[in-house]
């Protein structure tokens, strides 16, 4: 069986056909005239295949080698194209990155983050899908994006999960006239307007109201809506009460179309989300490095 021809092989092979000259092309190349002899002639034993007359000391192509110098050159250039490639992505010049969101995280927390990492890395294409913690883990662990930013934990011994910032809770109302203080009593006959089941921020109500000894399935839920802005705006026109996030309901707070009650529901963390078994571009450690310099949470 015949080896296959190398890049060194080719690259040899073209200096001399470009000077006739062995010793010519041995010094454009930096390398002994005897290794590009042994190169040339490597290549022609594979190859069956005369691609110089030799007469004398002279040297010059055979007709076979007029005809394999284009091929060489046209391989050669594809060879340092790839190389090119591969140099540019590892030095963030190319490149997509494909990042899953939760809403809160994607309307309200990763925006500012994305300006700046397109800013510092403008040639690599942002691909940003949002879909609820649930959905999004599915994602990350199928290898359909690079990396994953929800509100909710996820349990899947596939993925990695860290905590990348913190947020908070509140339970919102439309009427002004918000009580001093809540309890079971009150949580339990007010109507809930809801996010859908896999959504983190229902996940984090959830968690805050088992720890409270009360069982969600207690709750008198009016509506479930699949967004922080459909419960919010819901909530604003008097559905009832909800839970969302200080990002999604600081405009609306202040602007006086929300009202929080004074307990909130206590901190929780944005997780950055990976598959451990998965390559990490050098461009998906660029916005994990920026996340990091931007939020220092403690954990």
């Amino acid at each position: 069986m015949k080896s296959g021809m190398t890049l060194e092989q080719l690259r040899f092979f073209i200096a001399v056909a470009e000077r006739e000259h062995v010793t010519a092309a041995s010094k454009a190349l930096h390398v002994t005239q005897s290794a590009v002899s042994a190169a040339i002639a490597t290549l022609e034993e594979q190859h069956a295949v005369k691609l110089f007359h030799r007469v004398g000391r002279g040297i010059c192509l055979t007709e076979a080698g007029r005809l394999f110098l284009p091929e060489a050159r046209a391989v050669l250039a594809q060879a340092e194209a790839a190389e090119n490639m591969l140099e540019a992505f590892s030095g963030l010049k190319q490149g997509t990155l494909r990042v899953v969101a939760s809403q809160t995280i994607a309307a309200y927390w990763l925006p500012a983050l994305l300006v700046k990492f397109c800013q510092q890395y403008p040639q690599i294409v942002m691909d940003i899908a949002i879909s609820n913690t649930e959905e999004a883990a599915h994602r990350v662990k199928n290898g359909e994006v690079d990396l994953g930013i929800v509100e909710g934990q996820v349990d899947d011994p596939a993925l990695a999960q860290w905590p990348v910032a913190t947020d908070s809770l509140s339970i919102v109302q439309a009427d002004a006239h918000v009580p001093a203080t809540i309890d079971a009593t009150w949580l339990r006959s007010a109507k809930w307007v809801m996010r859908e089941p896999g959504s983190g921020t229902r996940t984090t109500l959830e968690h805050a109201l088992r720890q409270h000894g009360i069982d969600p399935a207690e709750l008198n839920v009016t509506l479930v809506l699949p967004s922080n802005e459909s419960v919010r705006t819901a909530i604003e026109a008097g559905a009832g009460i909800g839970a969302l996030s200080a990002l999604v309901i600081a405009h609306a707070v202040q602007a006086g179309t929300l009202h929080a009650v004074p307990q909130a529901l206590g901190t929780r963390f944005f997780y950055g989300l990976r598959h451990k078994e998965r390559y990490r571009s050098p461009a998906a450690e660029a916005l994990l490095e920026l996340i990091a310099q931007s939020s220092k949470v403690q954990t």
